[in-house]
């Protein structure tokens, strides 16, 4: 039996390799390999007797070989192949006979009517249950593409293979039930866990969608708090910008006055130290006119911190700002602010004059801070003057 067996794989690996068209890329000889190793490992299992084993393992080899006249009617076109070939073999009429009846079982419509049916049928669907299924289901999805016989999306092919599995699908075989089943729903889980990612992932994006044609369409405010949200910090940036500056500018000049007292003026009572006196007046004068600037551009301006309820019924006031409430109590404070918020368009009011004073402040601290600058850099560059005129002067 092992020399004819050997002429078969032989002959059906030739036959594929000859005559098989190049779109495909599932039923090939691999495939048929594959088939061939599951009905010899149900076999070892079952112990059937050296026909049964033949029979099985005929049928195996045999059972694809009809896809090298196309994927129509193949089981038919692999019995007849089968027949042609054992018939030269001198193969026993009654084993071929077995042979092709169990090839025509291997259609996936047919219930196998014997035991040896039953086991080629469970060998050539034994992939369901295998590690590899995903890799040589892919395969069969592309395989149907190239083929024109049907085009399934990722989506789709997931459909169809849960069905598969479910519905159109059992193993027969005690050995195949026992200790098939269990990888098969394994399988099965990981198809399912897929589909439910695939459906989760869907209603994200729709959830997605959703919002931005939400924001987009039908809220408009978002868009308008947006623009007041980003302004407003825009101007608090650009005042700690401002502050920042300032801070530089009282630091240093603080420095040149602290050691042009300690170290300058004291020593211009000697007379040959006085040549230096009107420029150290200069320097120092300078310095405090860019600290008193630098002042004025920090110093906060506080209002009277109180309002009354006729400017809020009259829209008069802004709540925004702290100096306008900080004098109230937290009673009339929460009173003023809740009749604000029973009016939007009171309530941008407020936002858009808030925003207004800001930048009237901006202004102020900007237009002092560009002054002190002026003066600091004027002042230095006449103070350095007056010292090289002085050190002239008294050579």
């Amino acid at each position: 039996m092992e020399d004819l067996m050997i002429k078969i794989e032989n002959y059906v690996f030739e036959l594929f390799k000859n005559n098989l068209k190049k779109n495909y890329i599932y039923h090939t000889f691999l495939h048929t390999k594959r088939v061939v190793e599951s009905a010899k490992e149900l076999i070892e299992n079952l112990k059937l007797s050296s026909q049964e084993t033949q029979i099985v393992l005929m049928a195996a080899w045999f059972h694809d070989t009809g896809h090298v006249d196309g994927p129509t009617e193949h089981e038919a076109k692999s019995a007849e192949i089968a027949t042609a070939f054992l018939s030269k073999l001198n193969v026993d009429e009654k084993i071929i006979l077995e042979v092709k009846d169990c090839i025509l079982s291997t259609k996936l419509s047919e219930e196998p009517k014997t035991f040896l049916q039953e086991i080629i049928k469970d060998a050539d669907t034994s992939h369901l249950a295998k590690k590899y299924f995903s890799q040589v289901s892919e395969l069969l999805r592309q395989e149907l593409s190239l083929q024109g016989i049907a085009n399934y999306s990722l989506k789709e092919w997931k459909k169809e293979n849960i069905i598969m599995f479910t519905e159109k699908h059992k193993y027969y075989t005690p050995y195949a039930v026992e200790n098939w089943e269990e990888k098969k729903n394994k399988n099965l889980t990981k198809l399912l866990k897929k589909k439910q990612k695939s459906l989760k992932k869907k209603r994200e994006e729709t959830y997605k969608a959703k919002v931005k044609a939400d924001f987009k369409n039908d809220n408009p405010e978002r868009g308008i708090q947006t623009l007041y949200r980003v302004t407003l910090r825009n101007h608090i940036k650009l005042s700690d910008i401002a502050d920042t500056k300032a801070n530089i500018l009282l630091s240093v000049n603080a420095i040149i006055i602290s050691l042009a007292l300690a170290n300058l003026i004291p020593k211009l009572d000697s007379p040959t130290n006085s040549h230096l006196m009107w420029p150290s007046l200069v320097l120092v004068l300078f310095s405090v006119a860019s600290v008193i600037l630098s002042i004025l551009s920090t110093k906060p301006k506080v209002t009277s911190g109180e309002f009354t309820k006729e400017q809020v019924k009259n829209k008069d006031v802004n709540l925004l700002f702290f100096g306008n409430f900080h004098k109230m109590s937290f009673a009339d404070y929460s009173w003023g602010l809740k009749e604000v918020l029973k009016d939007k368009d009171y309530i941008y009011e407020m936002l858009t004059k808030d925003l207004y004073l800001l930048g009237l402040v901006l202004d102020k601290k900007y237009k002092l801070l560009n002054i002190t600058y002026i003066v600091f850099t004027v002042g230095i560059v006449i103070s350095v003057i007056a010292f090289i005129m002085a050190f002239i002067g008294l050579k």
